[in-house]
């Protein structure tokens, strides 16, 4: 049975509070009822300077980008719309933000780590593969169905992989207002300048010609 959208709301409300309620927000906690970001400015350790409180309305507090599917990804049949602070500036001071993943079938959201921010996927739609490696290289992976929910710790490299026949969707939530996202592979092959080809030798066992074909897909 398809789930109803009441519930839907009900459990991502209840990871939001999870977090808000948790005590370890990973932002710093907000000094007035609200703070929506002047993006015209540079941020500081608390997040981006308040618009003046007389010009905020409602819509500063609404996100409707996550209405629509992200824009999928060729190399990794996967994409995704971020609700970070630089595009929702409500959420300015209030260490948290949330993202929505959309996944073709064999769909993979590359493995990445999050330096700021704890996470917690909710699988909407579809069979995902997701996966936690930590500190000490161990891999906690389970394929999850609709409506269950995995939480990433702080940091840890994890992936989301699309392991079903029909398109898949995940929401998440982080408990930072920016929490950066860092992909593996792209750091290492697509970082400018580059990192030098002996570093990539030592570490990934691969020659010079497979270096410049991982290389030019980072292009």
């Amino acid at each position: 049975m398809a789930m109803a959208p009441a519930s839907s709301i009900l459990l991502l409300s209840t990871m939001i509070i999870a977090f808000l309620a948790s005590g370890v927000l990973s932002d710093p906690d907000p000094l007035q009822d609200f703070c929506v970001a002047d993006l015209t400015a540079s941020p500081g350790v608390n997040g981006f300077p308040c618009r003046n409180a007389s010009s905020v309305t409602v819509e500063d507090f609404i996100y409707r980008e996550m209405v629509n599917p992200a824009n999928i990804t060729a190399m990794n049949r996967a994409g995704a719309v971020f609700g970070t602070v630089l595009r929702f500036p409500g959420i300015n001071t209030l260490g948290l933000s949330m993202a929505r993943l959309d996944l073709l079938p064999e769909g993979i959201i590359a493995p990445h780590t999050h330096p700021r921010a704890t996470e917690m996927v909710y699988v909407e739609e579809g069979s995902v593969y997701a996966a936690i490696v930590t500190a000490d290289n161990r891999l906690f992976a389970q394929v999850l169905s609709r409506g269950e929910v995995m939480v990433i710790p702080r940091g840890l490299i994890h992936w989301q992989m699309n392991v079903g026949r029909n398109n898949a969707k995940i929401i998440a939530a982080l408990n930072s207002q920016l929490a950066g996202t860092q992909f593996v592979g792209r750091s290492m092959f697509g970082s400018s300048p580059q990192v030098p080809d002996e570093v990539l030798e030592k570490t990934f066992f691969i020659d010079n010609t497979t270096i410049n074909q991982v290389r030019s897909v980072f292009a």
